[in-house]
């Protein structure tokens, strides 16, 4: 595929895989193959799925993970804080060196294990690495979903940023964070007119609500899901057997797409398969669809209804030596 030069133009890729379930170094090496062959395709930005370094925590649908002190949730969620990513004791510097390689930015979801919260508890993070293998931001997702509060700790707004990449400015949320109003405005506010909502995965997740948000945003909306099959589950997780026998042969069926600023479809939903999906993107068809509607500018009313952000990261110690 010819090079884009237009800073109007923008090609993107949506990296539809299945993690090496709870191996950091085996998804990372999945991770990066799929980078290079986003950067083969001369891809600006490659897109990955929610918390898919080294995966989602699909034990607990399968486990009673609400079972309170029970010793084999404690022994599931050791095994998990082993594998999950420790930005600050180099887990993504490998990513990153090879993005700036390959002159190619990359969203990559994770299951981050901060230094800045004690090491112990893990956030569903949205990391976005630039052209130059620079870590602009880590978004921790602010109230991880239903069963997801079992494993994950909430974020706070300090990710709630947005970025230039040519003619665009992006931002993103992760998964059911896409459908807050008040997160969304956030970046709305800041400019953005391409949204990246990563997923775990479930066509039931992005069919509607892609399209909804590029409407409502008058923005292309990019939704990368991951997949989950019975048989991605390694020999030697944790209480194995039992997670077998509950769950289903496939458990995540993927869904990526793309929605331009009209609610019309670039990529249609992609189901039940591994791939990498690429397109070009024109943010003529921005401008164009903000002609009659903008949310935070000539079809918004600051002197009636405004939002305050807070964007401090949150710690539970401040240090004054």
């Amino acid at each position: 595929m010819a090079e884009l030069t237009n800073c109007s133009q923008l090609r993107v890729a949506l990296a539809q895989m299945a993690a090496v379930w709870l191996n950091r170094q085996q998804t990372t090496e999945k991770v990066a193959q799929y980078i290079c062959d986003a950067a083969d395709q001369n891809a600006n930005l490659v897109v990955f799925g929610e918390c898919l370094l080294p995966g989602y925590p699909f034990w607990l649908d399968f486990t009673g993970g609400a079972e309170f002190n029970a010793s084999k949730h404690k022994e599931i969620h050791a095994h998990y804080l082993t594998q999950a990513v420790n930005i600050d004791e180099g887990h993504l510097d490998s990513i990153c060196a090879l993005a700036k390689e390959r002159s190619i930015a990359v969203i990559l979801g994770i299951a981050e294990r901060p230094s800045d919260r004690g090491g112990h508890s893990i956030y569903c993070s949205l990391v976005y690495i630039d052209s130059d293998g620079i870590i602009q931001n880590v978004h921790r997702k602010l109230m991880p979903t239903y069963e997801e509060r079992l494993t994950w700790s909430p974020g706070d707004g300090h990710g709630l940023r947005t970025f230039p990449m040519k003619n665009f400015t992006l931002g993103g949320l992760n998964c059911w964070e896409n459908w807050m109003p008040l997160a969304r405005a956030a970046l709305y506010a800041q400019g953005e007119d391409l949204h990246v909502a990563i997923w775990p995965g479930g066509e039931h997740n992005t069919h509607d609500l892609t399209r909804v948000l590029a409407k409502e945003g008058r923005s292309y909306v990019i939704s990368v899901s991951g997949l989950m099959r019975k048989t991605d589950f390694p020999a030697d997780t944790p209480y194995i057997d039992e997670i077998l026998a509950a769950s289903k042969e496939l458990i995540a069926n993927g869904g990526s797409c793309i929605s331009a600023p009209d609610g019309t479809w670039v990529i249609e939903p992609q189901v039940g398969e591994e791939g990498l999906y690429v397109a070009d993107i024109d943010h003529k068809n921005v401008l164009r669809e903000r002609q009659n509607f903008d949310p935070v500018g000539h079809y918004s009313r600051p002197d009636v209804t405004q939002l305050t952000v807070n964007r401090a990261r949150q710690t539970t110690a401040i240090f004054k030596d």
